[in-house]
């Protein structure tokens, strides 16, 4: 095996592709080659590392050096520096938003420090298409183990010991969920894996099918090897290509190691994966849908029971749990459900993983014990609001199946139950924060547009109930609410709620309820006062320059996309609301709060 003084870990998930890391890792591959380092340098493409704001990123080890935002630019000098001189190009480290303190070890940064590993234990830090990495970090001793040292029985009670739920959205235990399914009569039996990833603003799945799909094929053998299956489809969404691409040649890359197909390891036991790409219907995140799409046929639910677990794939005993709950499974084997156990709470054991997204410094992907309260994750990891003029307002859990949570319930635990309490759902794990310059109502107008689109239209609550929900939402957003809206908005949730066929509509008016429950003032106020108290509902603005504090810039006139500005110099601007378009080019502007 070959030995580099250094290894450079650059970030090659989506997101920091899109931010250009596959220029800035061929520009570092060819001025190491230029500056005669090639033997001593090794450049490594990992999947997400998780701190996508900062992308792209890179990590040089064995100094746990992190570096941000690099751009092609950039290389000679970090190669020149930092490669050959031995000094770390210091521009390039971490800035902590609140202190401004520069941090160059990437452990030490708060987003990366406070976070516990289990499910993207490999992220970042090895090549994902690269099957020896991951047996290097004890890949596939789990499936080892599972398949020479226990029974099935003994595979499910450490599951069952572990306290494990299903990370997918509705918790419900997995272990419990396998034993269902072994005992089910039948010698032909399924494992899925649900990676059709939908709720807006969610990335969690697909990160880690980018950077650890080892871990996601193991675990599903494991399961496998529980209840008796021989076959296994992973059904995900054609939107990610990249995970798609490293998902099937990790299984190709398993099968020609003799971890997957026939024989597993000498075992006698037999078990293969397919992948089965998804055309991005949300509805297909439920699960009967989902098994009706591998089936051929239109995505669209049925009602249980039978539940899948008697009668899923195809009509056959059926297991399915998303990406992450597999990816637990590996360590959980391997270290032990009590160990597991040990981590969260006393009724959602083990670890998180969250996709922070909206109003915070600090966007990406992490995964923290479960307990750990909204403020943590929001300010501690994320780094606050961006915006010093701005406050927080709301977090979003659970995307269109969950709620709103607003300030006074920031130290709520991330556990099932809790959140449930609040009036969200921790759902796969979508985080979306929001500070005050977002309007609740037009939040609410947002999802349930969503939900309206993605509904399968098979049952009538849903079909009819959400399109008459957004209508009213869209009204009121336009300033043409009528006294009784929100009555009427009410009572159609309820109808939705209790009368369709599946999660989709049963939780679709989730987010108008939790921000009436909250912010019902903003509702009157659209309704009643025809005002958007965020100032974001633009039909309900106009706009006009206070003289006061105007200081006669001309940065308003400068960007009005369409010359509806007087300026002159050291004049104050004048809007003229006949040209007004309202996008409030002007007042996104204005750096002297002059435009009201």
């Amino acid at each position: 095996m070959k030995l580099f003084r250094q290894h450079w870990l650059i970030c090659g998930g989506t997101g920091c592709q899109a931010a250009g890391s596959i220029a800035v890792r061929d520009a570092l591959k060819a001025e190491i080659q230029k500056q005669g380092l090639a033997e001593e340098i090794a450049v490594v493409e990992t999947g997400c590392n998780g701190f996508c704001a900062m992308g792209p990123v890179a990590v040089v080890y064995p100094e746990g050096i992190f570096y941000v935002a690099i751009e092609v630019s950039d290389v000679p000098e970090l190669v020149s520096e930092h490669m050959l001189k031995g000094r770390p190009v210091a521009r390039l480290f971490y800035k902590e938003p609140a202190t401004k303190s520069v941090i160059p070890d990437m452990m030490d940064i708060p987003f990366f420090a406070h976070q516990k590993l289990i499910a993207l234990r490999n992220r970042g830090i090895l090549d994902a298409e690269n099957i020896d990495e991951y047996i290097a970090r004890d890949g596939y001793q789990a499936l080892a183990k599972a398949l020479t040292e226990m029974t099935p029985e003994q595979i499910i009670a450490e599951v069952k010991t572990s306290g494990l739920r299903g990370r997918g959205g509705a918790g419900f235990p997995t272990g419990l969920k396998w034993e269902f399914c072994q005992k089910s009569p039948g010698e032909i039996k399924y494992v899925l894996c649900n990676a059709d990833e939908g709720d807006p603003g969610a990335f969690m799945d697909r990160s880690i099918l980018e950077a650890d799909p080892h871990s996601v094929v193991e675990g599903m053998t494991i399961a496998a090897k529980a209840i008796g299956s021989h076959e296994g489809y992973v059904y995900c969404r054609a939107e990610y290509p990249l995970a798609v691409h490293r998902l099937q040649l990790a299984i190709d890359q398993a099968r020609e190691y003799g971890l997957l197909g026939e024989n597993i390891l000498d075992s006698g036991f037999s078990f293969d994966l397919h992948i089965y790409q998804g055309a991005g219907a949300f509805v297909c995140g439920e699960e009967t849908a989902l098994m009706r799409s591998i089936e051929g046929k239109r995505g669209m639910p049925r009602p249980r029971p039978p539940f899948p677990a008697v009668a899923g794939l195809w009509n056959r005993p059926t297991v399915l749990n998303n990406v992450e709950t597999w990816a637990n499974i590996p360590q959980i084997i391997q270290k032990g459900g009590a160990w597991y156990a040990s981590i969260g709470t006393e009724g959602s054991k083990g670890t998180k993983v969250f996709a922070l997204t909206g109003h915070v410094n600090n966007i990406g992907l992490v995964e923290v014990p479960m307990g750990t309260t909204l403020r943590t994750i929001i300010y501690d990891i994320g780094g606050g609001i961006p915006k010093k003029h701005r406050k927080f307002k709301a977090v979003q859990l659970g995307g269109p199946s969950g709620g709103c949570v607003p300030e006074q319930y920031l130290d709520t635990p991330c556990d099932y139950e809790a959140i449930v309490k609040v009036g969200a759902i921790m759902g796969s794990g979508g985080m979306i924060v929001m500070d005050d310059s977002t309007c609740m109502v037009d939040m609410a107008r947002f999802f349930m547009d969503f939900v309206q689109e993605e509904s399968c239209g098979k049952c009538t609550p849903c079909r009819e109930g959400t399109r008459r929900m957004l209508q009213i939402l869209e009204r009121i957003v336009e300033g043409e609410g009528r006294e009784g809206d929100i009555e009427t908005l009410e009572e159609l949730a309820a109808m939705i709620q209790t009368s369709s066929l599946c999660g989709l509509g049963q939780t679709g008016p989730n987010p108008v309820l939790s921000t009436l429950r909250y912010f019902r003032d903003e509702y009157e106020a659209h309704i009643r006062d025809k005002k958007c108290p965020a100032k974001s509902c633009v039909a309900l603005l106009d706009f006009v320059v206070d003289e006061a504090k105007c200081k006669s810039c001309g940065l308003c006139f400068k960007n009005c996309p369409v010359s509806a500005i007087e300026w002159e110099k050291k004049k104050p601007a004048k809007i003229d609301l006949s040209k007004c378009i309202k996008c409030k080019t002007c007042f996104e502007n204005c750096k002297f709060d002059a435009i009201n």
